[in-house]
């Protein structure tokens, strides 16, 4: 299947890398970390995004985010990357971009496959040898969804709440589906298809994206800028 370029579409979840360049880090102390959270609150707060998991790692992030129209999450990343940077070179007497280019990312299905994706977020420092558990690293959002600490930055999804009608019971069966781990396949398609720009879900919802493509594509064509939407067809 050919690579779908990325689309940013309302109340579709995205999952969203983004690296430091040259793989050099975006966090050197823990001011930097409490400073990226603090001002993904205020772009998410400022857009009407609603993130959903996140985990900071030494040279890049991982981010589970819902805009609630087209265009949203960019706007987000924009605004984020833009104050973020400002604010990184100004306390490391350093110039220059901090990002590798534009964010990678893809379309997350709403149903099983944002529940594997949100747990392959939080996994992340496991899988890089960081720490033996996810509640042992810091800056995730594990602790929100697994833990109920509160967070200001995490709102959680609808399929997230659907685990449990009470919440406690709710962060303890998250925490035994993070514990249960997700596949190496699973793995390693989150990270292909978030790198293709492909989406992420069964055949009937990347059916539904690639005609969305195509939709858009023709009325761009016409000359028309696409029509910002408060709603999506795709689930």
């Amino acid at each position: 299947m050919p690579a779908i370029p990325r689309l940013d579409l309302a109340n579709v979840p995205k999952h969203i890398i983004q690296r430091g360049v040259n793989k050099t880090p975006c966090f050197l102390h823990r001011a930097n970390y409490w400073k990226y959270l603090d001002e993904l609150a205020l772009a998410a707060s400022q857009t009407g995004c609603a993130v959903h998991a996140y985990v900071l790692m030494t040279n890049h992030v991982h981010l589970l985010v819902t805009p609630p129209e087209d265009g949203a999450t960019s706007r987000m990343m924009q605004q984020l990357g833009t104050r973020y940077v400002r604010y990184f070179n100004a306390m490391h007497q350093r110039t220059g971009t901090l990002w590798e280019g534009r964010f990678r990312s893809c379309l997350v299905s709403a149903d099983d496959y944002f529940l594997t994706c949100q747990r392959y977020i939080e996994l992340n420092p496991v899988r890089a040898g960081m720490v033996s558990r996810p509640a042992d690293y810091r800056w995730s959002s594990y602790h929100a969804n697994a833990q109920g600490r509160i967070d200001p930055v995490v709102q959680p999804h609808a399929v997230y709440l659907g685990l449990a009608a009470d919440t406690p019971t709710r962060w303890k069966t998250y925490a035994a589906l993070v514990a249960s781990g997700i596949s190496d396949a699973q793995r390693e398609e989150i990270s292909r298809y978030t790198h293709q720009g492909r989406a992420f879900g069964p055949p009937a919802f990347q059916r539904q994206v690639r005609r969305e493509l195509v939709a858009e594509t023709r009325l761009r064509k016409r000359g028309r800028p696409a029509a910002s939407r408060g709603s999506s067809s795709i689930k």
